[in-house]
């Protein structure tokens, strides 16, 4: 071996992934010429984004319109106390301070909905994490998503409870396959209000960090197997998670035949 290509004691512990790349299956260097989506910058978005920087992502756009409140303080790795005292943006704080966690990452904000993107925003992109809190977001990331081609691994927790789904297009059933008659009054209670001045909301879902630090885990987990090579070892239904036993499950689902993102089925 030339003494210019020997490897020297501590070389190996110069290299942030090496870990990682001891994992026969992960395809470290995919991931980190990959780029993602992450919708949703509150609980779920900040305990995601740590984990996919972390893992060696390095290219990722935050979408999210709200700003900082004390309450999100209990279960937000990256906000603090000044955040809310300012009314600071959660897409904008979060950039900021994962950046801190790895100086090579490159991070995007869209302060705003997610309504207000184009469809072909997501064709940029090898990979969408939802973080979301209400149906109809969900729904339009699902759809934009599955049009686009891109791989969408869904989270969602309240309290002690969670689930994760993994949309691979076009073989998988998508979000809306899943979506039963309550989710449908949801929506249509939100899209009755026709008035500039009437605004309907949802409850404010329980929320609890060891549950949303577990969705998030899987989540990446997943994006990680798509990303490897390895998407037949991805989720196959959806993973219902319950934090009080401790115990997970996937729950069997077909694609919907009248579901309007399968169009070949109907």
């Amino acid at each position: 071996m030339d003494q210019k290509d020997s490897i020297r004691p501590g070389d190996l512990e110069e290299d942030r992934l090496e870990r990682s790349r001891r994992i026969g299956w992960l395809d470290v260097d995919k991931i980190e010429r990959s780029r993602c989506v992450v919708v949703g910058a509150g609980a779920l978005g900040n305990e995601l984004v740590k984990n996919l920087v972390l893992s060696g992502f390095r290219d990722i756009l935050l979408i999210d319109m709200d700003h900082v409140v004390r309450s999100n303080l209990n279960r937000c790795v990256f906000f603090r106390d000044e955040d809310a005292d300012v009314k600071a943006m959660k897409a904008e704080v979060v950039a900021k301070r994962a950046a801190e966690l790895n100086p090579e990452a490159r991070f995007g904000s869209h302060v705003g909905r997610v309504e207000e993107l184009d469809w072909k925003t997501f064709k940029e992109y090898d990979l969408v994490f939802g973080c979301l809190d209400n149906v109809s977001a969900r729904l339009h990331v699902n759809s934009h998503s599955y049009y686009a081609g891109v791989p969408f691994i869904d989270g969602g927790t309240d309290g002690f409870s969670g689930k994760v789904h993994v949309v691979l297009p076009p073989s998988t059933p998508c979000i809306q396959c899943s979506m039963n008659r309550s989710h449908f009054k949801v929506l249509e209670k939100r899209y009755s209000c026709t008035g500039a001045d009437v605004v309907f909301h949802e409850r404010k879902l329980a929320a609890e960090i060891t549950t949303t630090s577990i969705i998030a885990a899987v989540q990446v987990r997943e994006g990680l197997k798509v990303l490897s090579g390895q998407k037949e070892r991805c989720i196959k239904n959806v993973m219902f998670y319950n934090g009080l036993l401790g115990t997970s499950e996937e729950y069997e689902l077909a694609i919907d035949p009248s579901c309007p993102n399968h169009p070949d089925r109907s």
